[in-house]
């Protein structure tokens, strides 16, 4: 028996079968940027060749469509004959890949960008130059060339971008679209660069060939597409010779977040639905989904034909092989962080993942098995311990994981009771399931010392951070808890809360007060929350939003906004959410004591006394690196990771990537190439799209 037999089961295209129905989504990841990295990327892709179909990070087909000075084009001969090493290498792995074309439009960070319409993105600060309509053509050309020298490359398809704001999508909407002429003014006629695009792809490629396309379910900005128009898109794009509908949701400008871990699983399936009803041909569901069930229900439900999931691949590259073996809680799920994929894309750095630090660096970051069976010490199971131990166990190595706690998960344990963050216990999950199959000794309520790390041939010093404690006049009163405290429920928070410190996890813990029930967030309440309604034009209403049942206040000593520090793509989600439920925000806050009758603060240079009954300390954290400097002045020599080596706020990224780095140099591998210098047109491109931001 197969566990997940609908996704699982071949798909007959006609002219080719897919293997599965799960397609590896298109990311950006920093190796597009070069041909420089056609070996990393042919490493990537062919680790993740056991998907039924893989899509490359957007290509444009025109110098005027890069995503940034020297971004990645395909638009020659010697382009295509470099890709090469990729699609050979994805082929003998019996994968199949396709190049995006993708063209951002007014979106591109440069200055000769083009538009539909001369309007600018509130994202960029390049204002567009309007396309004429000989332009326009000659755009549709440099598609269908594209696309044609992308099938000289090996590829078996290729995906037309059509949505998340890009080129084709300013085309559709009446928000980016004012034209007058053929190209704009009606429905149809905004339509008709898409069609156009199409037909050009399939003329130029033949009929063997996967074509894709991109379309926007749902923009999610005013001004956006009518789902009638929606419905006739999919319908002329499947004339025009589109293989295959692939799902894309909201724009890059839309304050609604889309792919976030708030998120609700699958949140947008319902539109991938309606649109599969009006076509003949495949459709592909897309967002927040990350598990093989969620798409096995959705397949089996006739909501999809197939399964686009884009990060779930950055965190396990083996997530189909898992499935088909029935090791669905071995996947290292994708818990929609941001933080080391599209975080990084936005700083314009090379992306990863926080769960699984090789992503995008399989040629780099090895870990081989050692022909020695040495035996490995970890000290804390918290994300850098339980990587080190992972880490270390898929290198052959004996270990021993020690935990002074009666379960693992350290921090995450405490993150995955915030709102919004409860993926955060299938990365828990993972580890636990790894432990058991690599047969890692787990010693829980195990408190080590020096004497119990002797005889060990490595030592891994994890043992995490603990919750700073500030100086503040009644720091000991009954109304204080730490943020630890809290989270964790070994103390309660009264109806009226002051939280000290609005750094990440100041933030996370007032959208933990915020709620009163399970944070968990069903699909109609956070529609509902985030103003989102599907029958409206360009999906999106007023929201509304349940205020607090605490009163909560959330401060900071610093003057400048809250929540400034937090990473870009979710922080803005953050923000939002605390200023909704009504969460009260100082800034330039002195404490000046705590006691009976509340915290005594000095605001604005007046004096006050906020009446609250519970006062949350979230003032960062020390590290905890006792049995570190124990076993050092013991003569023993052991490698510290994580919060242990450096406290930092919400850092796990760096604690995970630091634990596997440390387990990889335990022992010399063979075929752990280091990546070469930066190439100089992308230090060149980097300071340019620097200046650009600002």
């Amino acid at each position: 028996m197969v566990d997940y037999p609908h996704l699982l089961e071949p798909l007959d295209l006609g002219f080719t079968t897919l293997k599965n129905r799960v397609i590896m989504g298109s990311m950006h990841t920093g190796l597009e940027d070069s041909l420089h990295y056609v070996e990393d990327q042919a490493a990537f892709f062919a680790a993740r060749a056991s998907a039924g179909l893989m899509i490359t990070g957007g290509y444009s087909p025109s110098f005027s469509g890069v995503v940034k000075p020297f971004g990645s084009t395909m638009t020659n001969k010697r382009q295509a004959r470099a890709h090469r090493v990729i699609t050979d290498a994805v082929h003998e792995k019996g994968g199949k890949i396709a190049l995006q074309l993708l063209h951002t439009g007014r979106y591109a960070y440069a200055p000769w960008n083009v538009a539909p319409s001369a309007i600018q993105a509130p994202i960029n600060p390049f204002k567009p130059r309007e396309l004429s309509e000989k332009a326009i053509e000659r755009e549709i050309s440099k598609y269908a060339k594209s696309a044609k020298l992308a099938q000289e490359a090996g590829y078996d398809g290729v995906e037309i971008m059509g949505s998340e704001g890009y080129l084709i999508n300013q085309f559709l909407a009446p928000r980016t679209n004012k034209r007058t002429d053929k190209w704009g003014g009606t429905p149809e006629n905004r339509r008709r660069f898409a069609r156009e695009v199409v037909k050009a792809v399939r003329d130029a490629v033949g009929e063997n060939f996967i074509i894709v396309f991109r379309l926007s379910m749902i923009d999610l900005v005013p001004e956006g597409q009518t789902p009638e128009e929606i419905l006739a898109l999919a319908g002329e794009v499947q004339d025009a010779g589109a293989t295959i509908i692939n799902t894309g949701i909201g724009w890059h400008e839309a304050r609604v977040p889309t792919i976030v871990t708030s998120v609700p699983r699958a949140a947008f399936a319902e539109f991938t639905a309606e649109v599969r009803k009006s076509v003949n041909i495949p459709v592909v569901a897309s967002n927040r989904i990350n598990d093989p069930q969620t798409g096995e229900d959705l397949i089996a439900n006739d909501k999809a034909d197939l399964i686009s999931m884009a990060r779930p691949f950055l965190a396990d590259p083996d997530f189909v092989t898992k499935a088909a073996e029935g090791r669905a809680d071995a996947i290292n799920t994708c818990i929609a962080c941001n933080q080391a994929c599209l975080d990084h894309t936005f700083e314009n750095k090379r992306a990863s993942c926080l769960v699984n630090p090789r992503a995008c660096h399989e040629r780099s970051l090895v870990l081989l098995p050692s022909p020695s069976r040495r035996r490995v010490a970890v000290v804390g199971a918290g994300p850098a311990g339980l990587a080190a131990a992972v880490s270390a166990g898929e290198r052959n190595f004996d270990v021993t994981l020690f935990e002074s706690q009666d379960h693992i998960g350290g921090q995450f344990a405490l993150a995955m009771e915030i709102p919004g963050k409860e993926e955060f216990r299938q990365t828990i999950r993972y580890f636990k399931t790894r432990i058991e199959e690599l047969g890692i000794k787990l010693e829980l309520n195990t408190r080590a010392d020096v004497d119990a790390l002797r005889g060990f041939e490595e030592v891994i010093i994890a043992t995490g951070v603990a919750p700073r404690v500030p100086g503040i006049e009644g720091i000991e009163h009954d109304k204080v808890v730490t943020y630890a405290q809290l989270l964790s429920g070994e103390k309660t928070a009264g109806d009226k809360v002051a939280v000290i410190g609005a750094g990440g996890i100041g933030v996370d813990v007032s959208e933990f007060l915020a709620y009163d029930k399970s944070p968990t967030l069903d699909l109609e309440e956070w529609q509902r929350e985030w103003g989102v309604d599907g029958d409206k034009r360009g999906g999106v209403t007023k929201p509304e939003v349940d205020k607090a049942r605490r009163e909560i206040h959330l401060m900071q000593r610093k003057t400048s906004h809250i929540g400034r520090g937090l990473n870009k793509t979710t922080g803005w989600v953050h923000r939002a959410s605390i200023k909704a439920k009504g969460v009260n925000q100082w800034t330039g806050v002195t404490y000046d004591k705590i006691d009976d009758a509340g915290l005594h603060i000095t605001h604005q240079g007046e004096s006050k006394v906020l009446d609250v009954d519970t006062i949350v300390l979230c003032t960062g954290q020390e590290s905890v690196r006792t049995l570190f400097d124990q076993v050092q002045a013991a003569g023993i020599e052991a490698r510290i990771v994580g919060g242990a080596d450096v406290a930092a706020e919400l850092d796990a990224k760096r604690a995970i990537r630091q634990a596997t780095e440390a387990v990889a140099a335990l022992e010399p591998q063979d075929g752990a190439p280091t990546p070469e210098s930066l190439p100089w047109h992308l230090k060149l491109q980097k300071e340019l799209t620097a200046r650009a931001m600002g």
